[in-house]
């Protein structure tokens, strides 16, 4: 199967790789930038054939350019979404563009006459909020918003993903709508501009963490997010479904010691040791910016991911393949300096 499909975000992590695939087998694919001054930035990165692949500019705030974008096309992957480094003072900075783009993308799809809709969601949106009582989620679970220690990503994943399941099955139940979960993606690097979670190596390998907190988190390879996107895209009877995305759960010492066991000197600044969690407490008193990672101490948030196995027949690679990637490429592109 292959059509028109609109891939918002275009230079993500997440959605290159996405664009990559649906060229390779056959798609004409539309992709959205801010601004498309990055055009020939990010068709660089891609490396795609370039008669099958057009940019729009369009923004989650605004409608200019959304309707030329969905013009045509069968099928959509929201995959943009605000994803900051540094927690904002105010929740609504995330919530309210998440949730907006997601409503104002499913709107101009509805007027394009688009098939199916495919959300990136997260397992921020699933996992948060539940205490420590469990270790393992799937897609029956949704974040808790009462809970007032839910810090304002996972709050924004999780109002836009319930606006958009809300707005789609009462005003345009006749797109086919579904949303795909991951975990922190690592992998291989497109270019030098980092996604969030890949900070989290960087940081590690330039010696930035001194001691490793336990805390933690399921880690996905960005190939196989952008497969079971794919694969969510092209299935038969697809239709208000969710599909957890996560590998296993692994700590940062984990991540740390799988690291230093197989880059040898080039991992010799990475931590050996785990943090107190005084400490990190202690720390978090000065540099407000830690406050999220004192919530998240001793927290296990697993993810199922049995269902989009068994219902796409998707598969994922090992944690440490998708973690090493990342590292070779930190150290290969000369993003980390070893």
């Amino acid at each position: 199967m292959a059509g028109t499909v609109l891939v918002t975000g275009g230079s993500g992590y997440i959605a290159g790789f996405l664009i990559r695939q649906l060229i390779e087998n056959g798609w004409q694919v539309r992709t959205t930038v801010r601004s498309l001054a990055r055009e020939a930035e990010v068709r660089d990165w891609l490396q795609v054939d370039d008669g099958r692949l057009r940019f729009f500019a369009a923004d989650l705030e605004q409608d200019a350019g959304w309707a030329e974008a969905m013009a045509g096309c069968s099928h959509v992957a929201h995959v943009a979404s605000p994803f900051p480094i540094d927690v904002p003072s105010d929740a609504d900075a995330l919530v309210v563009p998440a949730r907006e783009g997601a409503l104002r993308a499913l709107r101009f799809a509805k007027a394009a006459g688009v098939q199916r809709f495919v959300l990136t969601s997260s397992m921020a949106a699933i996992a948060y909020g539940h205490g420590k009582g469990r270790d393992l989620y799937d897609e029956a679970d949704w974040t808790n918003l009462d809970d007032p220690k839910v810090m304002p990503y996972p709050r924004s994943k999780t109002v836009a993903e319930r606006s958009a399941r809300e707005w789609a099955r009462a005003e345009a139940p006749e797109i086919e709508f579904a949303s795909v979960n991951p975990a922190a993606v690592f992998g291989p690097l497109l270019s030098d501009d980092l996604s969030t979670s890949i900070e989290v190596v960087k940081q590690l390998l330039e010696g930035k963490v001194p001691l490793c907190p336990d805390i933690g988190f399921g880690i996905i390879d960005v190939r196989d997010v952008a497969d079971l996107h794919y694969r969510a895209l092209n299935a038969p009877r697809v239709r208000d479904d969710r599909f957890v995305c996560s590998g296993p759960f692994l700590k940062m010492i984990d991540v740390a010691n799988l690291l230093r066991t197989n880059l040898g000197d080039q991992a010799r600044r990475v931590p050996a040791r785990k943090m107190p969690g005084w400490l990190l407490k202690m720390f978090a008193l000065v540099r407000p910016e830690l406050r999220q990672l004192v919530a998240e101490l001793g927290n296990v948030r697993g993810g199922d991911s049995r269902h989009a196995m068994e219902r796409l027949g998707w598969t994922m690679r090992p944690p440490e393949e998708a973690i090493l990637a990342t590292a070779r490429d930190l150290i290969g592109r000369a993003i980390v300096k070893v």
